[in-house]
């Protein structure tokens, strides 16, 4: 697994596209930074974002807007979307080629406390997650319910990312 480095910065527009976007942005970064003489590379590339009330919460910056982020989710429901991009050179295809989705989840934060906030934050979980925190961690005790793809609202829709690598023949 290669890292692209690429700034998290998403684009005006409707959540399903700005995540979209970066994780294009995340898969040509790593397909470029593969040796031009290695054969034929496929590139999966992927973005979660946290969508409350038509914006994006993006990470936390630190353990303060961590906590932030979890009382203002709090008992509400929210948003996890997903951009997933696949991009190759060679075969199966001629480069530049690329097939983008996005994925939606509704997840129901519960009515936890404020001393909850306080003793997750300070496990360090929240802090590299969007929204706030890890469904599939210590978080998971926040989360009332998920409706939708688990795996989307995990980081990678894999029903999705199924598809997309058996339509270029790749499963």
């Amino acid at each position: 697994m290669l890292a692209s480095h690429i700034p998290e910065e998403h684009p005006a527009g409707p959540p399903a596209e700005a995540v979209a976007a970066v994780a294009l942005a995340k898969a040509l970064a790593v397909l470029g930074m593969l040796p031009a003489a290695g054969g034929p590379a496929v590139v999966l590339g992927a973005d979660t974002e946290v969508v409350l009330d038509g914006r994006l919460l993006g990470k936390p910056e630190d353990a303060a807007a961590a906590a932030r982020m979890l009382r203002e989710l709090r008992g509400r429901e929210h948003q996890v979307v997903t951009g997933v991009a696949m991009v190759w050179k060679g075969e199966p295809a001629p480069w530049p080629d690329r097939e983008i989705a996005a994925v939606t989840s509704r997840v129901r934060m519960a009515d936890y406390a404020d001393e909850e906030i306080a003793a997750y934050v300070a496990t360090g979980e929240p802090l590299d997650k969007a929204g706030g925190y890890a469904v599939q961690g210590l978080g998971s005790r926040l989360v009332a319910a998920v409706d939708g793809c688990l795996t989307n609202v995990i980081g990678l829709p894999l029903t999705t990312t199924r598809a997309l690598l058996e339509r270029r023949g790749l499963l």
